[in-house]
């Protein structure tokens, strides 16, 4: 059953969103009170709150383009992630559970331990972003800011040689393989470490992986058997890549719109990288969500 924030009422208590200073006061005052359904509520609040510019930043990382914009579209927008953000909120286990309790210690009495503590009961300011994001949004994030850690470095050796973004290679590695979820694997179960889904050519003398991918032909997606290459690490997936895209006329195109992100996927996708129709916005929600994260985890 689809999902219909604006069915909802923002006179209830339960569906609304504490978005001015005066009411939060009241709630943290009626928290003070020690009173465990006004604690509760406070911390559902402050949870939907962060909900809320967490979907904003989104938004704008992802989705804004410039295009149609307007004073009354944006007062939508906004309304419509206020109300995702409310049914969101206040979920099992969630993170106003965490806010919760730590409310309730407070307003005990209790001494955070000297020893490091788990991350489960971490304050907001203890957090980074990368796991608040992740207890809200669920385990979806954790492979992502994983994924990204592991190959920062390797990804950034490989941008000062060829001049792609670290970034860009980062998240069309994350797309093509499910965030290291879907990486392809050589017969024996162990991993081809390539990242990119670049195909096995009859010049590539190296190893390669046979398996089951799914190609669009005519707009229709089937499943076909393919061959892949395979390398004898990541950063040779890495390297392998870039030297496709550095010299391979095919892409020639691709290598001067390295300033957007949405120029770049396009790019590829128009010089036939994949055949999946919707190529270009999915690689591009891959490599914001890369930037967005890159820029949490610092």
């Amino acid at each position: 059953m689809g999902l219909n924030p604006l069915s909802q009422t923002s006179s209830s208590p339960a569906n609304a969103l504490a978005a001015d200073a005066r009411t939060l006061n009241s709630l943290k005052l009626q928290a003070g009170q020690s009173s465990p359904a006004a604690i509760k509520e406070t911390a559902k609040q402050f949870e939907a709150l962060f909900m809320r510019e967490l979907l904003k930043s989104m938004r704008e990382a992802t989705m804004k383009s410039g295009l149609m914009d307007s004073a009354q579209g944006d007062l939508g927008t906004d309304l419509l992630d206020q109300q995702f953000a409310v049914q969101m909120s206040g979920q099992p286990g969630g993170l106003s559970d965490m806010i919760a309790q730590q409310l309730t210690r407070q307003m005990n009495g209790s001494q955070t331990p000297p020893t490091s503590p788990p991350a489960s009961t971490l304050s907001l300011s203890e957090r980074s972003p990368a796991s608040v994001t992740a207890a809200i949004t669920g385990s979806g994030t954790a492979p992502q800011a994983h994924f990204i850690q592991r190959h920062s470095e390797a990804a950034a050796r490989v941008e000062k040689s060829s001049g792609i973004p670290a970034s860009f290679m980062i998240g069309q590695a994350g797309h093509e393989s499910g965030w290291g979820q879907r990486e392809i694997k050589l017969p024996d179960g162990s991993p081809s470490f390539n990242l990119f889904g670049i195909k096995a050519t009859p010049g590539w003398t190296g190893q390669v992986a046979q398996v089951t991918t799914t190609e669009y032909v005519n707009g229709e997606a089937k499943k076909t058997v393919a061959k892949f290459r395979a390398y004898d690490s990541y950063e040779d997936s890495f390297r392998d890549f870039s030297k496709l895209i550095s010299q391979s006329p095919r892409y020639a195109q691709t290598r001067q719109q390295t300033g957007s992100v949405q120029a770049y996927a396009n790019s590829l996708q128009n010089a036939g990288y994949a055949t999946d129709p919707d190529y270009a916005a999915k690689l591009s929600r891959a490599i914001n969500t890369t930037l967005h994260m890159q820029r949490a985890q610092s």
